[in-house]
């Protein structure tokens, strides 16, 4: 049960403390009594020390911070409802408060302000330092609420009446109360060492490289490598910058590049096996924002994780979809292979409309009857019996491999749990109370249990449902997320039992959906900062007050800013608008289609076509974990060890993104994935903690900001590069069969 446990970060309990090096004696010796935590990736990435005259909450630290949570919301919304949708990320904040910082530390007086005789401060209490800089990244990571899709979909796409007030504490109760569940699971997801979240790695690594000494980091590091990180940082960030405007603007089809489909673009066999909207066989992305985009940076994802990557697409991306697809199964031949479209029996897209009556909001049930049942691509519905699947399987797996560790957790004080360097050094802050986070999560669940009934949005008992269902889930998705970088969707889940509860009440489903995946997500979010926080040696009230101020801005901003689209835009959400297509909010509202009106109940038990099958992944999905447990309890121990390195709910996790991520993301995202942590991690050990997590963040710097300069001057413009072959055509891929059923057609809507 510890093995594998253990299996995540490379532990170095043998030896807690720096190795020595011959070529470092003289400094060695200075540190030879510093411990390090036991996992070679926070090792590398964090400091093992903490400067507590640090300030953190300081008046330019707050100012930097609000300034960008709004700049970052109203962007980030605005830009959601793009036919083009572009997310600015704390990456760009972390860039530009940075120089923002120093100039204020440098004009600011230092002069103490008295606001009374015990209360004073300064605007300038010393240099930009590295926990003021962290205090500005969390805040300006709160996200953009999901909930504005149900506030889209009720005011747009159905006419339903929510008010002003109703639809703001809409978006506040909900990821309040997700920021609460996740204060409450902080003894199971922070303080443990085990509890790695990988992506925080790469936020310590950029930071130290910007706020640490050429001194400070030989110190640190005791590294042989000369070049420091942060002239590391500046030249892959430069080339990066450089090169992405190859893929994202002159050469996109290096983005989808397949040589098969260049050689012969119009034979359709190649283009359905090769291309990127088929099966992708010989089609690598060249371009390090689709290699990430659904999938993260493959290089601070643990190497087991990787490793049941690789198993579960060889098993589904290259053996049961080619199978399913050809054998026919659910008369697949009909359907383009890679397409997460709605079809009708004869293999025609589905028109919704067609369905429902003349107000929208409900299922015309002899139209329905007479226009025909839905029917899905194989990988599309293999995708729902996945999803089905790893819900039942995180939660046998944890229970059978962590329930020891769990049941521990839940009787051990603060001070016994945070026994690794970081912790024993976060010991000497105040805690967060746990009443603080519990109070705060029945003020919101009663305040949105007055929303859902008096709003008329869904009947108010269910949200107890949607918040237990949060709950129990949350742990699991948790501890996968925190090991191993891979993040559970909740929304299938959520869809599935709110479609069987409330089969018909569209906005009933859109709303249990809306807050189960509101509260998952911004859960997440916040478990995120508090780790990074936790690393920062940012006191853990001071991340409490922040986040939850930085969410109350991010809100209101984000809502002002749809209502204003909404309201001002013409023609916005349409299909025919060519800048405000909105093409999230439209896949939130055939989805408010398929799962609320449709129902599941239509969908995978009396469709006349066998979906049914695909509720038996619930039951694979709880009964795997439980027999990889016995095949390891009763194998010898060489056969155990080899075991024990299949995770069965990650292998499940990363097949959920097989509707979204393409096929083609797989390969080169295993590839970089392999030569990062298997090759260079064994054969260059010294550089790859030196360098692998600076490479990564210099990877997102750069094309992010690349791509938002492509974006503001060229693509926002309409101005498009001429045409040529390098475009790759109207698919992207050079594959213009890619799109085609078995049989050559390209559907349309009839």
């Amino acid at each position: 049960m510890d093995t594998q446990n253990n299996n995540y970060g490379s532990s170095r309990n043998s030896n807690a403390y720096i190795n020595n090096n011959d070529l470092l004696v003289d400094i060695q010796s200075r540190f030879s009594a510093i411990e390090e935590s036991p996992y070679e990736e926070v090792a590398a990435n964090v400091l093992n020390t903490d400067d507590k005259t640090l300030p953190c909450l300081t008046f330019r630290s707050f100012l930097l911070g609000i300034v960008f949570v709004i700049i970052l919301s109203f962007i980030n919304q605005f830009f959601l409802f793009r036919t083009n949708p572009v997310v600015v990320t704390s990456t760009i904040v972390q860039i530009l408060s940075y120089p923002l910082g120093k100039l204020m530390a440098r004009t600011l007086t230092t002069r103490s302000l008295h606001i009374t005789k015990k209360i004073t401060f300064t605007l300038n209490p010393g240099p930009f330092n590295i926990k003021e800089h962290t205090v500005i990244t969390i805040m300006s990571s709160s996200s953009v609420p999901y909930t504005i899709y149900l506030i889209t979909l009720a005011r747009h796409f159905y006419q339903f009446d929510m008010s002003h007030l109703v639809g703001i504490c809409l978006v506040l109760s909900s990821q309040m109360m997700g920021y609460s569940l996740a204060g409450i699971m902080r003894r199971f997801l922070i303080w443990p060492s085990s509890m790695i979240w990988p992506t925080t790695l790469v936020t310590s690594a950029f930071l130290r490289i910007l706020h640490e000494t050429k001194d400070d980091e030989k110190e640190s590091n005791l590294s042989k490598w000369t070049l420091t990180r942060l002239r590391w940082f500046l030249y892959i960030s430069l080339i990066s910058f450089c090169y992405y405007w190859l893929p994202g603007y002159i050469f996109p089809f290096l983005s989808t590049f397949s040589i098969v489909c260049l050689i012969k673009p119009k034979n359709l066999l190649f283009s359905q096996v090769t291309g990127n909207n088929g099966l992708g066989l010989g089609t690598f992305r060249l371009d390090w924002i689709a290699i990430t985009a659904f999938l993260g940076s493959p290089i601070i994802v643990p190497w087991i994780a990787q490793l049941n990557t690789i198993i579960g697409f060889l098993i589904s991306g290259w053996l049961i979809i080619p199978i399913g697809y050809y054998k026919n199964i659910w008369n697949s031949k009909l359907f383009p292979i890679g397409t997460t479209q709605l079809y009708r029996e004869n293999g025609d897209k589905y028109n919704i409309t067609e369905i429902l009556l003349s107000n929208g909001l409900y299922l015309n049930q002899t139209a329905y009857e007479h226009y025909g049942y839905v029917r899905l691509a194989f990988l599309f519905a293999l995708s729902y019996g996945i999803a089905f699947a790893v819900i039942p399987a995180t939660v046998v797996h944890i229970i059978i491999f962590h329930g020891k560790q769990i049941l521990h957790q839940m009787t051990t004080s603060v001070d016994v749990e945070m026994s690794d360097i970081h912790g024993k050094l976060m010991s000497k802050y105040r805690e967060v109370p746990e009443w603080w986070y519990a109070v705060v999560l029945c003020l919101t669940f009663f305040v949105s249990s007055l929303l859902c009934h008096y709003g008329k949005l869904m009947i108010w008992y269910y949200l107890f449902l949607c918040v237990v269902l949060v709950f129990f889930t949350l742990l699991p998705i948790g501890i996968i997320a925190a090991q191993t970088n891979q993040v559970i969707a909740f929304n299938i889940i959520s869809q599935l039992v709110a479609g069987f509860i409330m089969t018909g009440d569209v906005m009933g489903v859109a709303t249990f959906k809306s807050y189960g995946v509101e509260m998952k997500t911004t859960a997440i979010v916040f478990l995120t900062n508090l780790k990074l926080g936790h690393y920062m040696k940012i006191p853990p009230r001071i991340t409490f007050s922040i986040q939850f101020l930085s969410t109350f801005i991010s809100c209101v901003v984000a809502y002002i800013t749809a209502t204003y689209l909404l309201g001002h835009i013409d023609g916005i959400c349409s299909s025919n608008s060519l800048n405000w297509s909105c093409p999230n909010p439209n896949l939130f509202y055939s989805a408010s289609v398929i799962w609320g009106l449709v129902g599941p109940k239509r969908m995978f038990v009396t469709n006349n076509i066998s979906y049914y099958h695909l509720l038996w992944f619930f039951l694979i999905g709880a009964f795997l974990p439980f027999l990889l447990w016995l095949l390891m309890k009763f194998s010898p121990s060489r056969l155990k060890l080899y075991l024990s390195l299949i995770h069965v709910p990650v292998i499940f996790t990363v097949l959920t993104n097989i509707a979204t991520a393409k096929l083609s993301d797989y390969p080169s995202w295993i590839i970089v994935g392999c030569l990062f942590t298997l090759i260079l991690r064994k054969y260059a050990s010294e550089w790859w903690k030196h360098y692998a997590f600076v490479t990564s963040a210099a990877l997102d710097c750069g094309t992010a900001v690349s791509s938002l300069i492509i974006f503001f001057i060229f693509n926002n413009q309409n101005i498009m590069f001429p045409q040529w072959w390098g475009l790759g055509g109207s698919t992207g891929d050079g594959c213009p069969l890619s799109n085609a059923n078995y049989f050559g057609n390209i559907s349309r809507y009839k």
